[in-house]
């Protein structure tokens, strides 16, 4: 069963974003496609309290980004989310950026996740709920 196409993210940009030639600046990109990991992580049962309560982390240990469009200041943007693969401690999943007047997609972000254990900053495990969860979530390798 793949994961519902729902947003995972929706924004604007802020002139106060974009560079001296009027593009959304690329720490943008990486903090906008960062909360995006937030709202995916809550779906897979990842939500703060869980990672409060359990002493439980997730790092990114891999991230590659391709620019495809620009956006500039006033763009509505949307980021849709998708899994791409459960391990035993990691998931690697891909955000889409998308420009939500135009629907062109203004960038990709592949990332590769570990869930830790923060006490011993080490990784760990997924409990058994949330791989199934995750499981559940995966993307149809067509539409991946």
């Amino acid at each position: 069963m793949a994961m519902e196409q729902e947003a995972t993210y929706r924004g604007t940009v802020y002139p106060w974003q974009c560079d001296h030639v009027g593009h959304m600046n690329i720490m943008w990109y990486v903090g906008k496609f960062d909360e995006a990991n937030w709202n995916l992580f809550a779906r897979l049962g990842l939500t703060p309290s869980y990672l409060r309560s359990s002493g439980r982390g997730m790092a990114a240990v891999q991230q590659n980004i391709a620019y495809r469009r620009e956006l500039l200041a006033g763009d509505i943007v949307e980021i849709r989310s998708h899994l791409l693969e459960v391990r035993d401690k990691s998931i690697r999943f891909r955000h889409d950026m998308t420009n939500a007047e135009t629907g062109e997609i203004a960038a990709t972000c592949e990332i590769t996740g570990v869930h830790m254990d923060r006490s011993q900053r080490k990784s760990a495990p997924f409990a058994d709920a949330i791989r199934e969860i995750a499981l559940h979530h995966l993307a149809d390798p067509a539409e991946a």
